[in-house]
């Protein structure tokens, strides 16, 4: 995925992070009906490289969906070192209808594990504005044996919410992680972890929550 792409919805925040104070938004709202454009302005890391990341957005700007086709955490099997954490960091320009403000109030992972007999793999996200100097992180961790699918959800209590500031264009950055380790597992035996789901494709959901600001 290049930088510069848009597509259309809505994308929110879920973080304790805080800037200078402003008015607090009122009352949770339906999405706004305008158009909202999200523009990917980066996508780094070794768990997305060069086209293998994208982003779609629901129709009713309630959710949106980043998809990933080589996100994989690999431990033995002849993987290199480099191979047992893999990361991906999206920035995101997020243009939003005149009035409206947005949050993540929650955040969907899934994937597979195959984890050998004391192996360990470990799930970490990141969220925060550009020019923020605080991160909210949420790690989900596993042990092995495991052959199956995983699923990890990230959720904020709707008075924790943090809204992102009104009027005011910040990047949002969400920085994943995915981490395998050997642990006490056997010689030569193989672990892995991905991001995806059951049909194959490498998915991650966020799902929103609005808010009109304050004299619109």
């Amino acid at each position: 995925m290049s930088g510069g792409l848009l597509v259309s919805g809505a994308i929110g925040v879920l973080l304790t992070a805080t800037f200078p104070a402003q008015p607090a938004p009122s009352t949770i709202v339906d999405p706004p009906p305008d158009r909202i454009v999200i523009e990917v302005a980066t996508v780094n890391g070794s768990g997305c490289p060069k086209d293998t990341a994208e982003v779609a957005v629901s129709q009713d700007n309630t959710a949106f969906t980043v998809t990933y086709s080589q996100y994989l955490a690999q431990v033995g099997g002849g993987a290199p070192p480099t191979a047992a954490r893999k990361n991906c960091q999206l920035s995101l320009i997020v243009h939003v209808p005149h009035g409206f403000t947005y949050a993540i109030a929650s955040a969907d992972y899934r994937g597979y594990a195959s984890l050998a007999p004391g192996a360990r793999s470990a799930e970490k996200a990141s969220y925060y504005f550009q020019g923020s100097p605080d991160t909210a992180a949420r790690t989900h961790t596993f042990n092995g044996p495991q052959e199956d699918n995983w699923q990890a959800t990230d959720v904020t209590d709707w008075a924790q919410l943090v809204w992102a500031p009104c009027g005011v264009q910040r990047n949002f950055n969400i920085n994943t992680e995915l981490r395998v380790s050997k642990g006490t597992s056997a010689p030569g035996a193989t672990s892995y972890m991905t991001m995806d789901s059951t049909d194959g494709s490498i998915n991650t959901v966020y799902h929103l929550a609005w808010k009109e600001c304050p004299g619109k």
